[in-house]
Order: C-alpha cells, then structure tokens, then sequence
C-alpha cells in the first residue's frame, strides 16, 4: 500500500470534479472526460479550489463550496460597457448571451453581450462565473 500523502503546494494533482450554482445546476464537469491535472500553487485555478485540496488524499471524495470571493470575484458594475449600435462590426448581429473578443490595451478581452436595445449593446467584461457561490463534489484521483 502507497504512503500517505497530503496534498500539499507544488504537488501535481488529478481530481474529478463536479461544479454546481447554488440552486444545484451543473455549470461543469470533468465526470465524462480525463481528470483534470494541475499544480497546486501555479495559479491556474480558482484561490477557494486549491485551498480546498490543501490536505487531502488520493481516495478523497469531498464538497466544499467556494464564495465567489475565492471563486471568480463579485460582479463589477465597472466592467459593464456600453457600446453604440454604430460601433458593432456589419458582420455581427448583436444577442443577449453571445461572447465577443474585443480588443483592449491590455490585449484580448472575452466579453458577453447582456443587453441589445435600438441604440446600443450592453458588454460584460465579468467572468461568466463571477458573483456565483460554487459549490464543488471533488474526488483526487492521484497525488505527485
């Protein structure tokens, strides 16, 4: 039988995961693909999913759920933009819940259109996920 080992910073670990809005809707899975594999403290997660793995062993199966402080963040009334119709390339046709790339300053920025009136659309810089409690049923699949 292998030694225990808790996850700890810098492990790469596997896990299944089952993501959940707090009314129990699935918003993401790993369930019908590979697990996903990560590096505990690189940053490629969410703060509140990592921490929560802090500890835990090959074997476990656990839920925990994540404010959406150490989720993806409160939703920003600031990252809203309102942009004239005039503005929107020809080719597009502007509707509620499309995902644009739209440049920036800083490079690329993925937004989501959350309002198309006779003058203008509504763009929202958030995270789709931002201003979510998530709640997570995770299984660690292997330790490294």
């Amino acid at each position: 039988k292998e030694p225990f080992m808790a996850v700890k910073d810098g492990n790469t670990v596997r896990v299944h995961y089952t993501g959940t809005f707090s009314d129990g809707e699935v918003f993401d899975s790993s369930r019908e693909r590979e697990p996903l594999e990560f590096s505990i403290g690189d940053g490629s997660l969410i703060p509140g999913f990592e921490d929560a793995l802090i500890g835990r062993a090959k074997g476990d199966r656990f839920t925990v759920t994540i404010p959406a402080d150490d989720a993806y963040g409160e939703h920003l009334e600031e990252l809203l933009m309102e942009v004239p119709l005039s503005e929107v390339p020809e080719d597009i046709k502007p509707e509620v819940g499309m995902m644009l790339q739209i440049a920036t300053d800083d490079g690329d920025m993925e937004v989501q259109i959350v309002d198309v009136n006779d003058k203008a659309v509504v763009l929202d810089a958030n995270h789709p996920l931002a201003g979510e409690d998530l709640t997570f049923d995770i299984e660690v699949v292997d330790v490294k």
